[in-house]
């Protein structure tokens, strides 16, 4: 009888707790119930700090050298600060033919142009000027009024070598100082909440200001989302439902006086500005007339903001008004 072949023989399975042949190392990396643990993918490499990242994208064409654009501008007469930096932002200023940017800088060599048209920069050798107009009623503070209505520029001396820049504005409604001058950087300052350049009013209401509502206008009162707050206020002239005010506030925000008194239930009737920082409306100045600033009254006006008034010739705009 021939044998039938022998199967081989099955491995023995180990036993709870018996030694297999793994090493070591393959014992401690083995899970509980032997089980081979899945291949974990090796960790990416940490992204590079945002400031290298930074580093690594190509510099800008233009150059890192020269003056801001805005500040090239406003020294140069063109306008303020603000509103050019509202024009580059609008992408109405180009540089040599490619729209500009904020923070861009110019040498003074470049082709600078506002909605196409070319704002030459050129170097004056007359000092700063400052003008000290008392604005009429009726006039708007705009260069180009679309309704054709008359303009504080109309009032101005024609300008060979200038462009004058308002320092700040009054409505439509509202008389009294209002300044303009050829240097920039001192307009820019005049109007930055950061100086706290002070504005004094006359102010005639109609109606009836109780103490307590003195105390509330300079102590500050809510109109359309900003507190408005008085420095100083004085009663004056007048009795009854008429009465003069002299009011002092830092703030060249946009009716605010107006606003403060209508917040306390009372209507301003005539509002008239007396001065601006160390500047005084003088007496014998016209509504409609103008006056230059002598070289003291400049350089006080100028401390007042940190300037000392530039003894070499600064950037000025060759054009018309």
């Amino acid at each position: 009888m021939t044998d039938k072949p022998r199967k081989p023989a099955r491995p023995s399975r180990p036993s709870r707790g018996a030694p297999t042949s793994k090493t070591p190392a393959a014992r401690a990396k083995a899970p509980a119930g032997g089980k081979t643990p899945p291949q974990r993918k090796a960790p990416a490499p940490a992204a590079p700090p945002a400031r290298e990242r930074r580093a690594a994208v190509p510099a800008a064409t233009e150059p890192a050298a020269g003056e801001r654009l805005q500040k090239a501008l406003a020294s140069a007469g063109h306008g303020s600060r603000r509103e050019i930096e509202a024009w580059i932002a609008a992408g109405r200023v180009t540089v040599d033919g490619r729209r500009a940017e904020l923070g861009r800088r110019i040498k003074g060599s470049e082709k600078v142009c506002l909605d196409g048209n070319p704002l030459e920069i050129a170097r004056s050798e007359s000092p700063p000027r400052v003008l000290v107009l008392h604005k009429p009623l009726d006039i708007v503070c705009t260069r180009h009024d679309p309704e054709g209505r008359p303009t504080v520029f109309s009032l101005l001396p024609a300008a060979a070598h200038e462009r004058w820049v308002m320092v700040g504005r009054l409505d439509v409604n509202t008389s009294g100082l209002l300044l303009f001058t050829d240097w920039g950087e001192l307009a820019n300052r005049l109007m930055h909440p950061r100086y706290e350049v002070e504005r004094e009013y006359a102010v005639r209401v109609y109606g009836t200001v109780d103490e307590e509502s003195l105390e509330l206008l300079c102590r500050g009162v809510e109109s359309e989302g900003e507190k408005l707050a008085f420095d100083r206020l004085v009663p004056g002239a007048g009795a009854g439902m008429n009465r003069w005010y002299q009011c002092v506030l830092h703030m060249g925000r946009n009716r605010a006086v107006r606003r403060a008194f209508e917040a306390v239930g009372v209507q301003v009737s005539r509002l008239i500005r007396t001065r601006f920082g160390s500047v005084s409306l003088p007496r014998d100045l016209e509504p409609g007339e103008h006056r230059e600033l002598a070289a003291a009254e400049l350089a006080k006006l100028a401390r007042q903001v940190g300037l000392e008034v530039p003894a070499a010739p600064i950037p000025r705009h060759r054009g018309r008004n």
